[in-house]
């Protein structure tokens, strides 16, 4: 079970830090969605994000304290040369597109690409078309999208980051997934050495993501950062 902490750090101590990045297409709304998560605000003059910026915020995912440092970074070509060290320990992505703009779908397998080149090979991965509050002007159907991710084993959801729909939805899909993965290696590693608890409160409990727009991958052994 997940539940959302405060905006900003608490003093409590930190079980897991989970490093989750960001990526698509420039304007598709990543630094809203960022400011949403992280600070519960919104700006309607947002200006791009040059170079690459981080946020956190504590949350509690089964009585335990995870900070996700979550990564953004502009999505303009010039700023290409950021991967490496950006994607460099990250367990989670977002893959953003704009649901009013199709030419960032079709950007999405380039991105994802690009992510599984340079990221760990098990990175949690969801997919995410914003903007939903301009339903009015969507050019990218949800089964289309829907169907990409089913395709490549990604998670999926549509959101809203200027009315906040799905966006905490979409963040502890991502970091309850990662912490369910890494329990369950910490579980098979006290197994191994014959003091584990399969029964224990380690075992990895599935989430279930409200709403029709729901694509749950199957389960993958992954390694992340804890602290």
């Amino acid at each position: 079970m997940a539940s959302g902490g405060g905006y900003g750090d608490a003093s409590q101590k930190i079980d897991y830090v989970f490093k989750v990045v960001l990526i698509g297409d420039s304007a598709v709304g990543k630094s809203q969605i960022l400011s949403r998560f992280a600070r519960n605000e919104f700006s309607l003059d947002s200006k791009a994000t040059i170079g690459v910026e981080f946020q956190t915020r504590t949350l509690v995912i089964d009585h335990k304290s995870v900070k996700a440092q979550i990564w953004d970074t502009a999505g303009q070509e010039r700023y290409r040369a950021v991967t490496s060290a950006y994607y460099r320990g990250a367990v989670g992505a977002m893959l953003v597109y704009d649901i009013t703009k199709r030419q960032t779908f079709d950007h999405i397998p380039r991105w994802l690409e690009e992510l599984r080149s340079h990221a760990d090979k098990n990175i949690v991965i969801i997919l995410v078309g914003n903007k939903t509050d301009l339903g009015d002007q969507r050019a990218v159907s949800t089964e289309d999208a829907k169907e990409f991710a089913e395709k490549e084993g990604l998670f999926f959801l549509e959101t809203s980051a200027l009315e906040a729909t799905n966006i905490e939805t979409a963040f502890l899909t991502v970091l309850t997934e990662i912490f369910n993965i890494v329990n369950r290696k910490n579980l098979v590693a006290n197994d191994s050495q014959g003091n584990g608890n399969p029964a224990g409160s380690l075992s990895g409990k599935k989430i279930i993501v409200p709403g029709p727009a729901q694509v749950i991958p199957e389960k993958r052994s992954m390694c992340c950062t804890s602290s």
